[in-house]
């Protein structure tokens, strides 16, 4: 009909369900890579810290077996070395038939037993300076006694050896430490290392005198016989080497000599593990071949494929199914309803559209924000409240402490001592700077200890060396923030109560406890108090209120900033002196925190 009016036409919009699926379809193959990727990166990397752990295990258990033989070694060492009575009689200087017999009764016998209390074959050599006693020794010339004769022993003097390189270059003496493994004489032609150790004089540990040397010896392939490639696997490689990185013994077909060994270990085809054992410097290293992991690796590729293509069709399967329903968008509210239910009004729902959901979200928003307007003024009352209480209990410590600075600025003039009585004005000056802080309540632990420095100050000018402070102060904590004037207090009350004697000696701590919690302790060695006086101080007793206001002064302030579970707390015995402690919440100053 001409001249009727046109309804508005209402905005069309595409269906949730639609452009969730269309979502779904063109995103779902990066997902499925991405966490197939990720999934083929820690497996693999699994596999390699398995594999590492086991190998390790093998490894530790082969240094064990050889730290055994070599302390074994070392323990026959010090059948010798600890001997009083042996180094007694090397020392002996007398011949003919004394000499013989000590040999015959107490050398060779104490030597047999040595090499008797193993069961590996070893040649004991000792060397001695006392060249009254006779040799006996093998002719070695050309021979491996130690592969003929299994364990045996040779006497020596020690004159055979001065002239050697290897004993010249032997480390100074240390008492029952001092002892070096190596390769001396023939020892690398037969394949065998010796154990070198000085005998001393042990009657005297301070002088140290060597009275001779030994020297034991034993086959690399006895020391190293759990050295066996075989229980890595594989065509891996075990190699020892020592202090100096010289190749000692090496168990595998991949390294024959030294330049092989360090080929094969910078050539990156192989799997390095190294391990060194304790006190000697060698270090036990397995070459595992890259080999022994592609097999694995190629593994895990087929099984994340297989995984991925299967997440990538249930993953479509369930696009579908949510792509019809509008769950997520009831997800979303009932999220922001729950959050609004935990107090948490800040959460909003932002949706574009032309549904349902758009209405909800704008009520849900303005709902939070009226609700969030309406705490945050609440609070705020409630915080200039707090603030007020926290200037009140403030402004009573101030008078008190001005009126007795004044009183010394006044017997300082009045005894004509000007430069203190300047230098007492000036430290007051930087003290009240310090406590006014810009009007802050709240200020750095820095600042904190920086008045009671201020304080200090003041107080060593009216009693010079009467007076010792010591500060131990952990620096970790001066960026964290404390109500100010919350030690200087203490100090006060202890110059003015504590005095047993002319001198007094006050120690400022300050420290972290469980992490969560700042502590300061003031303790002075002063004449201390009785726990009813303590009691009394936080009863606000009759007898208590002259010495005791300003402890309730701090303690009330820190309760009432931080909480019923912070304050002071006091620990004294009559003529013990006393302990303060103080607690408060490790909690970042904002000057700080912005500056770092």
């Amino acid at each position: 009909m001409a001249g009727a009016p046109l309804h508005k036409q209402e905005r069309s919009f595409i269906p949730f369900g639609v452009k969730l699926l269309v979502s779904y379809i063109l995103l779902i193959v990066i997902p499925i890579f991405i966490f197939g990727y990720i999934a083929n990166s820690i497996m693999v990397d699994s596999i390699r810290t398995q594999t590492k752990t086991a190998i390790k295990g093998t490894l530790q258990q082969i240094q064990d077996n050889m730290m055994y033989k070599i302390d074994d070694t070392t323990r026959l060492s010090d059948l010798l070395y600890f001997d009083s009575k042996l180094s007694k009689q090397l020392m002996h200087y007398e011949e003919g038939w004394v000499s013989y017999e000590a040999t015959t009764n107490l050398l060779m016998p104490k030597f047999w037993q040595t090499i008797e209390s193993t069961n590996r074959n070893v040649w004991l050599t000792i060397y001695f300076s006392n060249e009254t006693l006779p040799e006996i020794y093998y002719d070695t010339s050309n021979i491996d006694p130690l592969r003929i004769k299994g364990r045996f022993f040779d006497v020596m003097h020690l004159k055979r050896i001065e002239h050697k390189e290897w004993y010249a270059d032997f480390p100074k003496e240390k008492f029952g430490e001092t002892m070096e493994w190596k390769q001396v004489e023939d020892d690398a032609k037969y394949g065998r290392i010796s154990l070198l150790r000085r005998i001393v004089d042990t009657t005297d540990p301070t002088k140290l005198k060597e009275i001779g040397f030994v020297r034991i010896s034993t086959y690399l392939n006895d020391i190293f016989q759990s050295v066996d490639y075989h229980k890595i696997g594989g065509d891996s490689t075990l190699v020892i080497t020592n202090e100096n990185g010289h190749l000692l013994y090496s168990s595998g077909s991949a390294v024959q000599s030294e330049d092989e060994f360090r080929n094969e270990a910078s050539s990156g085809s192989h799997l390095t593990i190294d391990q060194t054992l304790p006190g000697l410097g060698w270090k036990l290293t397995a070459l595992i071949p890259s080999s022994v992991f592609e097999e694995d690796r190629k593994k895990v590729d087929r099984l994340t494929i297989i995984i991925c293509l299967l997440c990538g069709i249930v993953i479509s399967f369930v696009a579908a199914f949510v792509s019809r329903t509008f769950s997520r968008r009831v997800l979303k509210v009932v999220s922001v309803l729950q959050s609004f239910r935990q107090g948490d009004f800040h959460r909003r729902i932002q949706y574009s559209g032309n549904d349902e959901f758009t209405t909800i979200a704008a009520s849900l928003n303005e709902l939070g924000k009226k609700t969030q307007s309406l705490i945050e003024e609440v609070y705020v009352t409630n915080l200039k409240k707090k603030e007020a209480e926290l200037e009140v209990l403030q402004a009573q410590i101030n008078p008190h402490f001005l009126y007795n600075t004044l009183s010394s600025i006044s017997r300082l003039a009045k005894f004509g001592e000007v430069d203190k009585q300047h230098q007492m004005v000036m430290n007051l000056a930087k003290f009240y700077r310090l406590t006014l802080n810009e009007g802050q309540t709240i200020i750095p632990i820095a600042k904190e200890i920086e008045q009671v420095k201020a304080y200090m100050d003041i107080q060593q000018i009216k009693y010079a060396e009467r007076v010792e402070v010591v500060y131990e102060i952990d620096p970790s904590i001066l960026p964290y923030s404390a109500v100010k004037l919350i030690l200087q207090p203490f100090i006060e009350n202890a110059l003015e109560h504590a005095w047993r004697g002319d001198r007094i000696q006050i120690r400022i701590v300050g420290g972290w406890q469980d992490d969560a919690m700042i502590f300061f302790h003031i303790i002075d060695n002063g004449s201390g108090m009785p726990q009813s006086t303590i009691d009394g101080i936080f009863n606000e007793t009759a007898a208590a209120e002259r010495s005791g206001y300003g402890i309730r002064n701090v303690h009330e302030r820190i309760q009432l900033y931080y909480g019923k579970e912070y304050g002071v707390a006091i620990e004294s015995e009559p003529g013990e002196g006393t302990c303060v402690q103080v607690m408060i919440p490790a909690q970042i100053h904002p000057i700080a925190n912005s500056e770092s």
